[in-house]
């Protein structure tokens, strides 16, 4: 097969390495790629927003089988328009998309389909919003309703941090039309987990899993990124617990979209909540995450390709997921100032030296000289594989080690306190 991976993150590294190791593939393009999908992958130079320009290539190159790694191009109806002309992609309709671009619908979908989440109030209305919050217990959670570049979530734990979260979201539009319409709801109490199933109508098998550090600091403080590290398989979450959320959150989703006339084809990462009450979720995503992708697919024995080739032909009652017993742990290095402003250019040091652990960039490129710089707030990541946790953790750190760049920071406590 002739292979296309859109994107240019660490997500699309490793998706590249993992299809790479599949005898059914011949040749990957990645669109547009970076300097350590370069290694492994041709690279286009065209936007994984440019939708007209990606599909040309597709039949020009006969591709055999597209795989979206970012969002945004999913909700453009990238799949809509592949499918048009005949060609075979990975991920969800435009309408289906829906899931990850809008908080409401997802919300809204949950309470008809009976998913456990958490009470929720739905505003389109700044002063009915704020009237609902003055009368609420707290902490209390505020969500924009579209895309916000992960950070239209707030955590209100006052009265008036709630109205303020409201007024910046709903009144002064900081995330524009994202905030027409606004999520309030409680806040669950528990670990987080990320929970991967590849679906198809309402048929899905369990993907993987996996636990997501989304602060920029050790211990969890600083502001919200788009994840700081990762581990797979998730510590807390057993088959008796993937079974149970395939069947009371997974499927129920798939059979209310199914009714609505919006089949589901692609993966569907589903954030949870572990409460005492069970796991309730937190939200939706229409693609594999960044860097759950990254712990978990060095992990996994199947081959990738034929996986997502029998997810888009409908067969998914044939698929066996086979996983490696082994932990795995990734540690994202950053540019200093992320996830606010920081400066790009800068040459990446000791990337030769690596011998015990994988690397997968993120914002990486080639300058005029062809050295690797960085050209992203999260730059690489290094990822280890163990018997335990503890193991796979000592070694990306020590590999870490090998690596410089100015202004290189990375969390130091991924995966500690497990085994």
């Amino acid at each position: 097969m002739n292979v296309l991976v859109i994107g240019g993150g660490g997500r699309e590294h490793v998706l590249v390495y993992k299809l790479k190791q599949s005898p059914l593939v011949q040749k990957i393009y990645c669109a547009p790629g970076n300097a350590g999908i370069a290694q492994i992958a041709e690279l286009v130079n065209v936007a994984p927003t440019d939708v007209e320009k990606l599909r040309s290539f597709a039949l020009e190159k006969s591709i055999d089988l597209t795989v979206v790694g970012p969002e945004i191009p999913l909700m453009a109806g990238i799949v809509d328009g592949f499918k048009e002309a005949g060609l075979t992609i990975f991920g969800p309709s435009k309408a289906a998309a829906l899931l990850e671009g809008s908080k409401v619908f997802a919300k809204n979908l949950m309470k008809r389909c009976h998913v456990p989440t958490a009470q929720f109030e739905v505003f389109s209305s700044l002063d009915d919003a704020v009237n609902y919050v003055k009368t609420r217990q707290r902490p209390l959670v505020v969500k924009a309703d579209g895309l916000a570049q992960g950070k239209g979530v707030v955590i209100a734990q006052s009265t008036e941090e709630a109205v303020q979260a409201l007024e910046s979201l709903m009144e002064e539009r900081v995330f524009g039309s994202a905030g027409e319409k606004v999520v309030v709801e409680e806040l669950l109490q528990g670990p987080e987990a990320s929970v991967f199933a590849l679906c198809n109508g309402a048929d899905a098998v369990i993907l993987g899993t996996a636990m997501d550090y989304k602060r920029a600091f050790d211990g969890d403080q600083g502001p919200n990124t788009g994840g700081m590290g990762s581990i797979s398989p998730h510590p807390l979450i057993d088959r008796a617990m993937e079974e149970d959320i395939l069947e009371t959150i997974i499927k129920p989703v798939l059979r209310g979209l199914m009714e609505e006339g919006i089949p589901y084809t692609g993966v569907l990462y589903a954030g949870l909540m572990l409460t005492q009450e069970g796991p309730k979720v937190l939200e939706f995503n229409v693609r594999f995450g960044d860097p759950e992708t990254q712990a978990m697919m060095p992990l996994l024995e199947s081959d990738l390709a034929q996986l997502l080739m029998s997810t888009c032909i409908g067969n998914l009652s044939a698929v066996q997921v086979q996983w490696k017993q082994e932990k795995c742990v990734c540690v994202v290095a950053a540019s200093k100032g992320y996830p606010g402003h920081y400066q790009t250019g800068f040459p990446i040091n000791g990337l030769g030296n690596v011998r015990d652990a994988l690397v997968f960039h993120a914002g990486t490129t080639f300058d005029a000289t062809g050295n690797v710089v960085t050209s992203g707030g999260r730059v690489l990541s290094v990822v280890a594989t163990g018997k335990s946790y503890e193991e796979a953790r000592q070694k990306a750190y020590k590999e870490m080690e090998k690596i410089s760049f100015p202004g290189m920071f990375y969390r130091k406590d991924i995966a500690s306190g497990f085994d």
